[in-house]
């Protein structure tokens, strides 16, 4: 299996609240003409958005400039407070129920990034393969069908026609 490219845009390992530092898991299609719903793909590590979200907007801040905000749904995300201060500004955060679930837009002066979010509680083969189709170029698959196309798929039965389950030895 290939791996996917983790963090393409950033510059260095983001710190975490732990104390170590690890890669922001981030795929973003080249800025040339956009296709498809989402800009890319980002693997958050827990649904605090307060917390995961500097480190993004980071990440971001090449391709949009002086960041204003993000948009989200609230049902994705642990209660969010509606401001925080990144990258020595205040960055408005706005969750909205209209927002497609699954994905956050990140919003600079005229510039807008969707990204489709994996959820943190995703296996590391699910998440990479939904990372890398949102991140390709070409891709123009909905959120449905990035996040099913990366899901496992059912259990196979064995050749008796039991319905115990075979093993996988990933």
């Amino acid at each position: 299996m290939t791996s996917v490219r983790i963090t393409p845009i950033a510059r260095s390992p983001v710190e975490t609240g732990s104390g170590h530092r690890e890669h922001l898991r981030l795929t973003v299609k080249p800025t040339a003409p956009a296709t498809g719903v989402v800009d890319g793909g980002w693997w958050p590590r827990s649904r605090n958005l307060a917390a995961e979200v500097p480190a993004l907007l980071s990440a971001l801040a090449d391709r949009l400039g002086a960041i204003e905000g993000v948009s989200y749904n609230p049902d994705d995300w642990e209660p969010t407070p509606s401001k925080i201060i990144a990258g020595g500004g205040r960055i408005r955060l706005g969750g909205y129920r209209s927002q497609r679930r699954d994905t956050i837009d990140v919003y600079g002066r005229g510039q807008l990034v969707t990204l489709l979010v994996v959820a943190p509680e995703a296996t590391a083969p699910v998440a990479q393969a939904a990372l890398r189709a949102a991140g390709h170029r070409g891709n123009t698959d909905g959120v449905e069908a990035l996040l099913s196309a990366s899901a496992p798929s059912p259990t196979p039965r064995s050749s008796t026609g039991s319905s115990t389950p075979v093993p996988s030895h990933e």
